[in-house]
């Protein structure tokens, strides 16, 4: 038994090590440290610095670097100007169903929140009006949040709400589930959703909510939800791209489903809404 624990122990000393050959060391030394970092090292953990971890594996600075800095790119680490590297927390699958971003967060074990940006009764934009069948000078409710798990930034939402079909929106806790209140109070309940997903990059607005620097990836939702064929909401939300990723199951039969299915059924997807 003690040789099998040696065995095992010098197989992951091993593995450990960065070897003269075919891989690249950069690329070693980032998978040793992947391992480190989904394996042992707990979100915000600050790894050890590039001199340490040259020394420890026997590779140059520049080699360090360039492995960090892939891992950096990948969302697992995150540079601190002025204090280190450390791990980034874990990306959250997005399921593609609709549901609150309330409910959401809990069911994964976290804290959510929301924090109010803007509250408005306005104008909506020629495209929010056509989709709410609204006259050209009637109004509708803007809300603008930025939602939070843990006390952490996750998101910036940007919501118009037909005045009609939501009732007494704005006497709600808009820093709660606005889709559970509105079930509770008024008997409302949104039932079907249509969503888009497309990348884009922060800008300075959204980078600073975000708690991000100017460039990094976000997931931009565009989503149109309905209640009883009516459509009541239209929003976009911009999501962290490190802290998310978006997981879709495919099927043969996929290019038969409705839009709101679930399922790709074009080169731009369309998926069932999610998260208010």
């Amino acid at each position: 038994m003690d040789r099998a624990r040696d065995d095992a122990a010098g197989q992951a000393d091993r593995a450990a090590r960065v070897l003269d050959g075919p891989t690249p060391k950069y690329a070693q030394l980032r998978e040793i440290l992947r391992r480190m970092v989904e394996h042992e090292l707990p979100p915000d953990t600050p790894i050890p610095s590039e001199r340490d971890l040259a020394e420890r594996y026997g590779v140059s600075r520049l080699t360090v670097r360039s492995a960090v800095g892939r891992l950096v790119d990948e969302g697992l680490l995150r540079r601190v100007r002025g204090r280190g590297t450390f791990t980034a927390h874990r990306r959250i699958d997005l399921s593609l169903h609709l549901v609150s971003f309330t409910e959401d967060m809990r069911r994964r074990g976290l804290t959510p929140g929301s924090k109010v940006l803007s509250i408005a009764t306005a104008v909506p934009p020629e495209p929010v009006r056509r989709t709410f069948g609204l006259t050209p000078r009637a109004s509708a409710y803007r809300i603008r949040r930025l939602r939070l798990a843990d006390g952490l930034p996750f998101a910036v939402e940007d919501g118009w709400y037909h005045p009609g079909v939501v009732p007494s929106l704005l006497d709600l806790d808009l820093t709660g589930s606005i889709y559970a209140q509105l079930a509770q109070r008024h008997g409302v309940r949104f039932d079907t959703a249509y969503q888009t997903v497309t990348a884009a990059t922060a800008g300075t607005h959204h980078a600073r909510l975000l708690e991000l620097r100017t460039g990094a990836p976000l997931l931009v939702f565009q989503r149109v939800s309905r209640v009883g064929g009516r459509a009541a909401e239209d929003t976009t939300s911009w999501y962290r791209g490190d802290r998310y990723r978006l997981t879709v199951s495919l099927d043969t039969t996929s290019s038969t489903r409705a839009p709101n299915s679930g399922h790709i059924t074009k080169p731009n997807p369309a998926v069932q809404g999610e998260h208010r």
